[in-house]
C-alpha cells in the first residue's frame, strides 16, 4: 500500500524533535501513486536555507573530456643574441626578473668596432634563462630567453575516436588544481613525429598568472547543445524508493515528484515527464527534505 507523509520539518532543525515529530506527522494512504510530502514554515525553511527556483526552458551543453597540458606561446617568447660578437660588458637582469620592451639587458663591446653597444628587450615578460656573463664572448649563443606569459596555449591530445566531434570555435571548459576557465578551441593540428592523435589548442588568458607552462590540465569541450523544453538542475536530484525526483513547492507543502530524465550536462539535465513548466521546485538543500521524511518513515516502522 502507498503511504502519504507529511511531517513537521521542525523535527529536523531544532532540538524539539520528538515533540515538533509527534505534532507533525500524520499518514494518509492513496491507492494509485506513491507520494512524500513535508509541510514546513517559511521561516523555518529559509533559516534551513532551503531554495528554489522555477522550472523552465534550459540549453544543455554535452561534453566531451580531453586532457593535455600548458605550454608558453611561442610568439610570447624571445630568445636573444648579440647583432654583434664581442665581449660582454655587463648584464643587467637575472632569471625571473620582469622586463619591459625596451629595457636594457647587458653591454656588449664590438669585436669590429671595439664600442660598446646596448643589447635592449623586444618584449615585455619575465626572463626565463640567462646564458650570458661579464667577461664571456657573445657570438652566435642565445644570451637570455623572455617569455610573456599574459595567455598560454593548452594544447589537448584528440585521438581518432575522438576528431569527429571535435572541430575549431566550439567552446572549451579548462580545468587544473581548483581553477577553471571558458574559452574556445582555436586550431586543431597534426602532433609531431608519429604521435597516435592531434593537438587542439586553446587559447588561456593568463593576465593574473594563475596559470603556468608544463601544467597539467582537463578539457570539457561542448560537442553538442540540445535547447530542452525543461530542465532541472542537477543538485537538486534526490532519490526516494528508488526514483530519481525532485521536490516541488506548493505553498508551505513540499512533495517529492519522481521524474523522468533525459539528456544532462555538468549542471542540468532534461526532463522528459514528471512535472510542468513553471514548477517551483527545491535547488539547495534538498537533502534535508530527504532526510527528515527517511527519519519519519523509519520512527513509523518502529
Amino acid at each position: 500500500m502507498k503511504q502519504r507523509l507529511i511531517v513537521s520539518f521542525t523535527a529536523l532543525l531544532f532540538c524539539q524533535a520528538s515533540m515538533a515529530l509527534a505534532d507533525g506527522a500524520h499518514q494518509h494512504h492513496d491507492e494509485n501513486e506513491e507520494q512524500f510530502s513535508l509541510v514546513i514554515d517559511d521561516d523555518i525553511a529559509s533559516r534551513a536555507g532551503i531554495k528554489t527556483a522555477v522550472l523552465g526552458a534550459h540549453k544543455i551543453k554535452q561534453t566531451a573530456r580531453f586532457y593535455g597540458k600548458l605550454t608558453t606561446a611561442p610568439e610570447q617568447t624571445s630568445h636573444i643574441r648579440a647583432r654583434f660578437s664581442g665581449v660582454i660588458h655587463s648584464v643587467a637582469v637575472n632569471i625571473g626578473d620582469k622586463v619591459n620592451t625596451n629595457d636594457k639587458l647587458a653591454i656588449v663591446e664590438s669585436n669590429e668596432s671595439l664600442k660598446n653597444y646596448e643589447i635592449r628587450s623586444p618584449i615585455r615578460g619575465t626572463v626565463i634563462q640567462r646564458h650570458a656573463n661579464a667577461g664571456e664572448m657573445a657570438r652566435d649563443q642565445v644570451l637570455l630567453s623572455i617569455s610573456n606569459t599574459d595567455y598560454l596555449w593548452a594544447e589537448l591530445r584528440v585521438f581518432p575516436s575522438q576528431q569527429i566531434s571535435l572541430r575549431a570555435d566550439q567552446s572549451a571548459y579548462i580545468r587544473a588544481d581548483n581553477q577553471s576557465l571558458a574559452t574556445r578551441i582555436a586550431h586543431i593540428l597534426p602532433a609531431e613525429g608519429s604521435s597516435p592523435y592531434r593537438i587542439a589548442r586553446v587559447r588561456v588568458s593568463n593576465a593574473d598568472g594563475v596559470w603556468f607552462p608544463g601544467q597539467l590540465i582537463q578539457a570539457d569541450v561542448v560537442v553538442n547543445e540540445v535547447d530542452a523544453i525543461l530542465a532541472v538542475r542537477k543538485a537538486a536530484l534526490q532519490s526516494l524508493d528508488d526514483k530519481l525526483g525532485v521536490f516541488v513547492k506548493e505553498a508551505e507543502v513540499y512533495r517529492f515528484i519522481p521524474l523522468e530524465l533525459g539528456r544532462g550536462d555538468a549542471d542540468f539535465v532534461e526532463v522528459i515527464s514528471g512535472i510542468s513548466a513553471d514548477t517551483e521546485y527545491v535547488v539547495t538543500n534538498s537533502y534535508l527534505l530527504k532526510a527528515d521524511i527517511e527519519k519519519s518513515e523509519s520512527s513509523h516502522e518502529h
